[in-house]
């Protein structure tokens, strides 16, 4: 039972909450302030930035980058209520500052543990130190294993031959409207449990069925990204205690999650125990393999595999459709690599795929699928632009900032063009990659946390966007150059969907077109 007297305290703190809250409505209304501004956000004793912050609630990443883009060092401080400081920079020096020189300094932090404790425990996103080391050390190896590669390999080529291109098929002879965002999720998912756990959900099926575990998941993912954007924290946390609404949701979703996963694990150790060895190659089986038979510890780090494997390559890849439907003179060099490589056998086939991967690259220069990361400071510290970073404070980079900066890209950043990572040899006419600094394009981190699956996240990357543009156009159902709304929870997505046709490709339809499609600002 709730008690009564204690939440009636805490209606009247929060009146003067309220009281701000109405007062910046009827100032919003009065005064048609809606616009949003790139300038430094006012700052007022007590409650900081509120303001700017409520106004800009819905376009979070946006307002944020519009301000580093308008400041001389890329860098600004936000006054939070109640005294507490962010730092924002899409400054390449002090992204190396934060990822690498003094990685010891900048950890995840109480914060970020504290949101994601219940869901993720203490997996590798959300430890550091010692345990952080340990798990960082056993990942690493499994995932610079021959056989994992070959594992994945085989699990995208079934769920894209025998799942995604049916349905593709389908959409195409019934002209039928997919969301092609709900499809691309629904593919990562059965290829990152099937990868993670030996288990497929079998979400992407021709019914598009509701499987507990992704619906659960995707509830704890959304559920829990809303508490790091909360304005006041403290209300989550309130709300935690009482067991009340969206964290009476999150509880739900999160135990739901943890739940079937414990089993799994518990299958795999019974499996391991009457066979003395497994035969599947999955993360969970490798892991229990070689002696890590803590429930706990598996469970948390296959967790963590699952988050970060579900939704940045199906994010990457909704952006990467929609950008070249607006481009298509890059979707027809895309083709023209696609059926050079057609005869070659699956891992060969992606591995060269050079203009490909820039496309890939520059889609997520503009769309990263994780646009904004968060660090704090263990001790005081002075930034190499000269910031002062006090301990305590968090520090985010920002990769959606940083692939609109003209100093780092250009004067033709707003372009999409993929050839800014490419260098063509005059004579042969083939094309190299040129990577660019990971600190100016730290879209799968840098230093010590980089990004493990990096190789695993294009090899799947690839694998779709050469099986199904081979086969089929998408067509955006919205009116050509309209842009989708980006929004993000713990990664990106667009608001809505991405309601789109497929049209079976004419393959001798190569005709040219104008170049250089401006992306918005």
């Amino acid at each position: 039972m709730i008690d009564w007297e204690l939440s009636t305290s805490l209606l009247f703190c929060l009146i003067p909450f309220l009281f701000l809250f109405f007062i910046k409505t009827t100032l919003t209304n009065l005064l048609s302030s809606n616009k949003s501004t790139s300038k430094i956000p006012k700052s007022y004793p007590i409650i900081g930035s509120y303001f700017s912050i409520l106004t800009n609630k819905e376009r979070r990443i946006q307002w944020t980058s519009d301000v580093i883009q308008n400041t001389s060092n890329l860098t600004f401080t936000l006054n939070r209520p109640f005294g507490f400081r962010q730092i924002f920079t899409a400054n390449p020096a002090n992204v190396q500052h934060i990822l690498k020189t003094q990685f010891h300094i900048y950890q995840k932090g109480n914060v970020f543990k504290t949101t994601m404790a219940d869901f993720l425990g203490d997996g590798i996103f959300n430890v550091d130190g010692d345990i952080w080391k340990y798990q960082r050390q056993v990942s690493s190896h499994e995932f610079n294993t021959k056989s994992l590669r070959k594992f994945v390999e085989t699990v995208v080529d079934t769920e894209l031959n025998e799942r995604l291109i049916p349905i593709l098929a389908t959409a195409a002879v019934e002209k039928t409207v997919l969301d092609f965002q709900d499809i691309l999720q629904r593919f990562a998912f059965d290829n990152i449990c099937k990868i993670a756990f030996g288990y497929d959900p079998a979400y992407l099926l021709p019914s598009l069925p509701q499987a507990k575990f992704a619906v659960a998941f995707e509830e704890a993912v959304k559920l829990s990204s809303e508490r790091f954007n909360a304005i006041f924290p403290f209300l989550w946390k309130i709300k935690r205690k009482l067991n009340i609404g969206s964290e009476k949701k999150i509880r739900v979703a999160v135990d739901d999650v943890r739940q079937f996963a414990k089993e799994l694990v518990k299958e795999k150790q019974k499996e391991l125990k009457e066979k003395s060895s497994l035969e599947s190659v999955d993360l969970l089986s490798r892991f229990l393999s070689t002696g890590h038979s803590d429930e706990d510890f598996v469970t948390d780090i296959v967790i963590s595999f699952i988050l970060a494997g579900r939704d940045t390559t199906s994010a990457a890849l909704t952006w990467f459709f929609w950008l070249i439907s607006e481009c298509p003179e890059t979707e027809n060099q895309i083709l023209k690599e696609i059926k050079a490589k057609s005869e070659s056998p699956v891992y060969d086939e992606v591995k060269d795929m050079i203009y490909t991967h820039a496309s890939l690259c520059e889609s997520m220069r503009f769309y990263p699928p994780v646009p904004i990361d968060t660090k704090a400071a263990t001790e005081d510290n002075i930034l190499p632009d000269g910031t002062f970073v006090k301990k305590g404070t968090r520090v985010s980079y920002h990769p959606y900032a940083m692939g609109r900066v003209e100093k780092l890209w250009g004067k033709d950043w707003a372009e999409f063009r993929p050839e800014r990572w490419l260098d063509k040899d005059e004579v042969s006419g083939n094309w190299t990659f040129m990577a660019r600094d990971a600190y100016t394009y730290p879209v799968f981190q840098a230093g010590p946390r980089i990004c493990l699956g990096k190789e695993m996240a294009f090899l799947q990357m690839k694998r779709v966007v050469a099986g199904v543009l081979r086969r089929f156009k998408v067509v955006p159902v919205a009116e050509k150059g309209v842009e989708p709304v980006f929004v993000s929870y713990l990664t990106a997505k667009m608001k809505g969907g991405f309601p789109v046709t497929i049209e079976e490709r004419n393959t001798t339809d190569l005709s040219s077109f104008n170049y250089g499609q401006k992306v918005r600002e």
